[in-house]
């Protein structure tokens, strides 16, 4: 009996995956649940288990290719090891399988060539800019990005399931210069076309350095691709998760107002206190004490303080989050997932840690579902296990605020017109100035090393 093997809905905002890696081939055995293939999506990379037992028939998507939800990648001959000697059989026949898939892979993939075509029926499912956005199938990654480049999702044809518009048409609106292929021939929505993002495009040279969807047109103009490449090098593609973080990170720094404040932290009662408990702690509850608990408590009590810092901009709404939900930065070999710690406000320094310890560890064997990776209203990184002094992180949207922790290192230091030795740490905060201003973010701060210096909670 065959039983196809489709592409998961990783969460709720999730409608396409990208196949990273195969993990079997045509003709292998599998056992039900165990690690079929790797897919990577906006939010999290992950192993995606076999549904059945027997022997991989068919690949239908080959690796790199992104398909939608519920398409078939695979095809999995379930009569088990008796099927096993003739299944290499088909597994020859299945080479052309990947020639297959691009063509229906095709319209996900390279939408700017084939979406001029389908948007003649857009206008007529989108009578107003003001009431489409409630109806039109979108993703929020798809929403912000079409916010953020000022494009009326009412004039974009989706090429996705059922009409959805994907991150790939957004794109190729972007790549156009923010606007719809299709607007000119049908003209039907009128709306868009007077605003201002549309005119710079004709004369993309003249605006080199603009914001907007203008950016790439920009660079390329600029920089001609062949001037990019000289001497000896190697050329590697970027990873779809490298490509997430890169289109994260440029979208944070265009959106949001970045500025930097800076303190130390005189870490000594808490280096002392983790010293003499670790042992004892790890010992009553196998998992290791760090130092990162800490910091979140510390940042806990900031953002109970200063409740500017936990929030998010909605437009001009300035959104003031009620649970504190901490995102924690993990370095991975191949990118970086910034897990969640959700309602962080609720739990002592042993269940802050367990959390993180069992988040960070699942980071790394791909086993994170997506909303684990959503909704934090804070975030911390520590380029300081690294052995950086500080650093100065990019916010992660859609919070304001991202708390970047140095080394912990022994310096010299004046207490009481004395010098003395102290363990010390350069503690930074990114913050949104169009929410946050300047008095809050030190009060913030302040209040954090204020936390830390006079520690008074007990580990054990």
């Amino acid at each position: 009996m065959a039983v196809d093997i489709v592409m998961p809905q990783m969460g709720e905002s999730i409608f396409e995956g990208t196949i990273t890696k195969w993990l079997k081939k045509p003709g292998d055995k599998v056992e039900r649940d165990e690690p079929l293939f790797e897919i990577s999506t906006d939010k999290v990379d992950a192993e995606i288990p076999s549904p059945s037992a027997g022997v991989l028939k068919e690949i239908k998507v080959g690796e790199g290719q992104t398909v939608p939800i519920q398409t078939i990648v695979g095809v999995i001959d379930a009569a088990g090891s008796a099927a096993a000697s003739s299944a290499p059989a088909p597994a020859k026949t299945a080479a052309p399988a990947p020639t297959k898939a691009p063509v229906a892979a095709a319209p996900a993939l390279a939408p700017p060539r084939p979406a001029p075509p389908v948007p003649a029926a857009a206008p007529v499912a989108a009578p107003s800019a003001s009431s489409t956005s409630e109806r039109i199938h979108s993703s929020p990654l798809v929403r912000r990005m079409a916010k953020e480049h000022g494009i009326d999702l009412g004039t974009v044809a989706g090429t996705g399931a059922g009409g959805r518009i994907s991150k790939q048409d957004i794109e190729a609106v972007i790549a156009a210069g923010g606007v719809p292929a299709a607007a000119p021939p049908g003209y039907s929505a009128p709306s868009p076309a007077p605003t201002s993002r549309p005119a710079p495009p004709p004369p993309p040279a003249a605006a080199p350095g603009v914001s907007g969807g203008q950016v790439h047109v920009a660079l390329e103009t600029a920089v001609p691709r062949e001037k990019m490449y000289f001497g000896n090098y190697e050329v590697q593609p970027m990873s779809t998760m490298r490509q997430r973080i890169a289109e994260h990170m440029v979208a944070s720094k265009r959106v949001s107002a970045h500025v930097y404040s800076v303190d130390e932290i005189d870490m000594t009662k808490v280096a002392a206190l983790r010293a003499k408990s670790k042992d004892e702690f790890e010992k009553r509850y196998e998992t290791k004490l760090t130092f990162m608990p800490f910091f979140v408590k510390a940042a806990v009590a900031g953002l109970r303080a200063y409740p500017t810092l936990n929030a998010s901009l909605d437009g001009t709404n300035i959104v003031l989050h009620k649970e504190i939900n901490v995102g924690i930065a993990v370095a991975l070999d191949w990118g970086l997932l910034v897990p969640v710690v959700k309602n962080a406000d609720e739990k002592n320094i042993l269940g802050i840690q367990r959390t993180m310890n069992d988040l960070a560890e699942r980071a790394r064997t791909k086993k994170l579902k997506p909303e684990e990776v959503q909704e934090s209203t804070f975030s911390i990184t520590n380029p300081g296990v690294f052995g950086g002094l500080f650093g100065l992180p990019v916010i992660s949207q859609p919070n304001v605020g991202i708390l970047g922790l140095g080394a912990i290192e022994k310096r010299p230091v004046v207490i009481n017109d004395s010098i003395a030795i102290r363990s010390m740490c350069y503690v930074t905060l990114s913050y949104d100035h169009r929410v946050v201003d300047g008095a809050i973010a030190h009060q913030f701060l302040h209040k954090v090393k204020e936390t830390l210096e006079n520690w008074n909670e007990p580990v054990l």
